[in-house]
């Protein structure tokens, strides 16, 4: 068709602007996995007269010891022998209150349903695993909607409250429920975090941004002591969370932590990105982000190796970029250290129930449409990922007993979201949790595949236990991806309260450490758990000497890039 330009198929024009408007109905979450997900457990369940019938006896069975507990209950007047325990971690039922009858047969009817669904969805003949996740973690969903303690009628401690206060803690709640409504539609902050004032009490510790680009903006941070170890720290956060969550209060600080003991810290603030920074790639977050960020520091600190940290996708954006820098042999890189990171996505945890074809194609044609993912679509995943944590226990703790929760440093810091641009998304998505690109040598930087293989530089990995979002098992997979002497860690807490761990200020807090010679043999992560030493506190004094012992002797602190402007910036600001 000479002098004229292809026509676009319809279907290219209409079914991206349609799924992008399914995407919003039905809050960016794929109803069609959910649909297939279903259907793949309830067939193959329908085809298993095996498993329905211990699902059958499993019912007859719980319901016995339930008659026969409020049976016993109803004789003796007192609670005995409950027929379900909750969870070490369950803390819905810890109240007393919730032993007093009506309220124990309440919570025994419900564990007892909690416990027959964890059957029904689980070891069904034939269900792709997919699927059979996807199911068991929509089972726990609805359930946990519907658990007695969320209602006011069938919570004891509620009603307790409402009994003691004549219903001002109901008044109470309704005025919080109302306020976060107008917050949420006028997409203002959260209550109390106008206390919380960045350059203030949050991202406080005195710098200056020595670069910026299209993408980031690079902190130097002011020295304080009159002698530095030679070789910089650079720390490459990543864009899904602003970079303060290393820079939080002073006392919660890392930076803070590492400038007081003589290292010169350099820190990566991502720009938060607009529509029109749609086309931004992954290529654009090494190039831009870690690349241009070594090249800065090398002209500040120069003929100095750099300690580069990553963390969550920040660390694996780290790592490939180390493999690249290895590949092309530049040795600008005294030891890498990763926190939260995974490299290795086949087992990447429940955050994986809401990454397959379906769901990322509908995140693929909302992005289209507005340039970027908002924080609300990755917020909403995250807090179904904790559903109790995130949203009842603060629901019931704010709306029924009139309880405002105080506001933290790390929660005033999590409400501060962030967006991503569409194509960097869309490739972090099917390059790394789809595909698998970089743990199985497909993933480019710079023109080449990358292969984590060739990295040998010391490594520190950190990990948390109860990590929803980087597991830590995942985590632990980078031990089998590299060759290269490794320091692994494992600590109590999440993914992000492991992280911001200072010394002093959780005396639960405790980790596990054990070192890997290079080329050493690799234990499977619960052999590695079985032999790792048990240390009570935090992990930060332990990485501080490792880096320490990594670095050269004591030396003058550099001077300050020429800067362009005092931290933490303008990119942190933007909203």
């Amino acid at each position: 068709m000479s002098g004229r330009s292809k026509a676009i198929p319809f279907a290219e024009r209409l079914d991206p602007a349609f799924h992008a408007r399914l995407a919003r109905a039905s809050g960016s979450l794929s109803t069609a996995s959910a649909a297939l997900a279903f259907a793949d457990w309830w067939l193959h369940l329908a085809a298993s007269p095996g498993k329905l019938t211990d699902l059958a006896n499993l019912a007859q069975q719980q319901a016995a010891r339930l008659i026969a507990y409020a049976a016993a209950c109803a004789v003796t007047g007192t609670e005995g022998a409950a027929p379900c325990v909750p969870a070490a971690r369950d803390h819905r039922f810890d109240a007393a209150q919730w032993r007093r009858w009506p309220f124990n047969l309440m919570q025994q009817s419900f564990l007892l349903a909690e416990q027959w669904w964890a059957a029904a969805t689980s070891g069904v003949w034939a269900v792709e695993p997919h699927h059979a996740q996807k199911v068991a973690f929509g089972a726990r969903q609805i359930l946990d909607t519907m658990s007695p303690t969320n209602f006011l009628a069938t919570n004891p401690v509620v009603l307790e409250r409402t009994r003691d206060e004549a219903g001002m803690n109901l008044w109470r709640g309704l005025w919080f429920a109302f306020d976060d409504l107008r917050r949420v539609l006028a997409d203002a902050p959260l209550a109390g975090s106008e206390q919380y004032v960045l350059g203030r009490n949050l991202a406080a510790t005195p710098g200056r941004v020595v670069l910026r680009n299209r993408l980031i903006e690079l902190i130097q941070y002011t020295p304080r002591t009159k002698r530095v170890h030679p070789e910089p720290v650079l720390i490459v956060p990543a864009w899904i969370m602003k970079y303060y969550i290393l820079d939080l209060a002073p006392g919660s600080s890392l930076v803070e932590y590492l400038v007081e003991r003589g290292h010169t810290v350099f820190c990566i603030s991502w720009k938060n990105p607009q529509a029109d920074d749609r086309d931004l790639g992954m290529e654009d977050y090494a190039q831009l982000g870690p690349m241009a960020a070594l090249e800065a520091v090398g002209r500040i600190v120069p003929k100095r190796k750099v300690h580069a940290v990553g963390y969550c996708l920040g660390g694996t954006l780290l790592a490939a970029t180390a493999a690249a820098m290895a590949r092309d042999a530049d040795a600008r890189l005294a030891t890498m250290t990763l926190f939260a990171a995974q490299t290795d996505f086949r087992e990447p945890g429940e955050l994986s129930l809401f990454i397959d074809e379906s769901q990322v194609g509908l995140l693929e044609a909302q992005m289209k449409e507005r340039g970027y993912l908002t924080s609300r679509q990755m917020a909403g995943a995250f807090q179904m990922l904790r559903s109790y944590d995130l949203l009842w226990s603060r629901m019931v703790g704010e709306y029924l007993l009139g309880e405002r929760r105080a506001l933290n440093e790390l929660m005033a810091w999590n409400a501060d979201a962030t967006r991503m641009p569409a194509r960097m998304h869309s490739e972090y998505l099917r390059s790394l949790f789809l595909h698998n690109d970089l743990a199985e040598g497909r993933y480019r930087v710079a023109g080449g595949t990358v292969s984590l293989e060739d990295i040998r530089v010391p490594m520190f990995i950190v990990s948390t236990l109860a990590d929803h979002v980087a597991p830590w098992r995942s985590v632990y997979k980078i031990q089998h991806l590299s060759p290269a002497p490794m320091t692994f860690v494992l600590t109590t807490g999440g993914h992000n309260a492991g992280i911001v761990s200072p010394p002093g200020h959780s005396p639960a807090r405790r980790f596990q450490v054990l070192e890997r010679a290079a080329g050493a043999p690799v234990p499977s992560a619960d052999e590695w758990r079985a032999a790792a030493p048990a240390h009570e506190g935090s992990w930060w004094p332990t990485w501080q000497s490792w880096l320490a012992k990594r670095s050269g002797a004591l030396v003058e602190p550099p001077r300050i890039g020429a800067a362009l402007g005092a931290a933490p910036g303008q990119y942190v600001l933007q909203k």
